[in-house]
């Protein structure tokens, strides 16, 4: 008999935390049959977490088979259809301002920005805003990790910035003037830019469905593309008319030794981890940053002693156990380069120093012309301004670069 999801993930937590405990146990003698006993653990835990992808997507794929008009949640969880500007929203959707009575529009009015009107677009209600940000995070591992702030205006936004850690006071004699030693101070400048999720066309047999949740699917198809288009900037943005990303601003905390193109030894992430004053290593955004196949080097690195450095995170009743190496948490971001030669690709430091800025919501556009009539469609546009830098005057974040040859 096929066990439950929650069993599943019982049981992936139990395993993982022995795992650990097997690592933090044993860490003054490693012997070979304790690294036995953890390979066989990580390769259960890779099935165990496989069966339970299997079955959560199983589980969904039902629940999507079973939408109706008494769906009780958005995508995210936190809203309601039955709220009454969902109805609107949802109204809006189907049938463009043509469908909306004067007594809608005082409603959408004292709730959302009509700046854009008369072009038809809107600012997206606050119930849907909530799950859209949710959506981006699960897309985007630097929006994760880093310091999100929400203004109203594009305008730049100015982070003054003074450097001091190489300044010291000094010891005089009595009647002795005391030395002159003026900070230096600068600037980092927030700006803003535009994105675009691109045009999805819906045809006409979805929108006039009611069994359909097709807010559900507009809602997530736009967030999802803002999402990886944002993570990509947010990662590796130049700076130059675009976001600066992390890996743009973080300066070079270690390189590969030589032999190390696709790889990464334990002494290098030492090293790297080292390259951070102390001061960025508190903190609980203080962690590790790579692409998921450089999780998978890493997951199979040894230290001096022959034990891992890897240890697996789990769900416990008191909370989640993150997965850390060299006992800091990992954040999986795609965008970040994987392993090659001069390839920057794993980062560390403290990400609350990154700064993401929004500004307002995501508007949304719907196209009734006859570009989309005469095909059946209705076309959906999403907008958003967001931008993102490193916020700090020192270097809070460093990246690993392996070795060119």
């Amino acid at each position: 008999m096929a066990e439950t999801l929650q069993a599943l993930r019982e049981r992936h937590a139990t395993l993982a935390k022995k795992t650990r405990s097997l690592v933090e146990d044993n860490n003054d003698k490693w012997e070979p049959q304790h690294q036995e006993q953890y390979d066989a653990a990580m390769a259960e835990l890779d099935d165990i977490k496989a069966q339970i992808d299997r079955t959560t997507k199983m589980l969904e794929k039902i629940a999507d088979e079973a939408i109706n008009d008494t769906i009780e949640e958005s995508i995210a969880g936190n809203r309601k259809n039955d709220s009454p500007m969902n109805k609107l929203f949802m109204k809006w959707l189907r049938g463009g301002d043509k469908a909306m009575t004067a007594e809608d529009w005082i409603e959408i009015r004292n709730t959302m920005s009509t700046t854009t009107g008369s072009e038809g677009g809107h600012t997206v209600p606050t119930e849907v805003a909530g799950s859209i940000i949710e959506t981006l995070k699960a897309f985007g591992g630097v929006r994760e990790a880093a310091s999100v702030i929400s203004t109203e205006g594009g305008n730049a936004i100015n982070f003054p910035t003074s450097d001091g850690t190489s300044e010291v006071g000094e010891l005089i004699a009595e009647n002795t003037t005391a030395t002159s030693a003026d900070p230096t101070f600068g600037v980092v400048t927030l700006n803003t830019y535009k994105f675009s999720s691109k045009i999805v066309a819906v045809p006409f047999e979805l929108l006039q469905d009611s069994a359909v949740d097709i807010e559900a699917f507009i809602v997530n198809r736009l967030s999802q593309r803002l999402g990886r288009i944002l993570n990509q900037y947010f990662t590796t943005g130049t700076g130059t008319n675009q976001p600066r990303g992390v890996v743009t601003a973080a300066a070079s905390g270690k390189v590969g030794t030589t032999g190390q193109t696709l790889t990464v030894i334990v002494d290098d992430l030492i090293d790297l981890v080292h390259s951070i004053d102390p001061a960025y290593r508190v903190g609980e955004r203080v962690r590790f940053m790579m692409n998921d196949a450089s999780l998978k080097v890493v997951r199979k690195l040894k230290d001096s002693q022959n034990r891992p450095v890897f240890l697996p995170g789990y769900d416990g009743l008191a909370g989640p156990m993150a997965d850390t190496l060299l006992g800091y948490s990992i954040t999986i971001n795609q965008d970040m380069a994987v392993m090659a030669a001069n390839a920057k690709s794993i980062l560390f430091g403290d990400f609350s120093r990154y700064t993401i800025r929004d500004v307002m919501g995501m508007t949304l556009f719907r196209f009734d012309d006859s570009a989309y009539i005469k095909l059946g469609q209705i076309g959906f546009l999403a907008w958003m301004r967001s931008g993102g830098t490193l916020t700090d005057g020192g270097a809070p974040i460093k990246y690993y670069q392996n070795s060119a040859t």
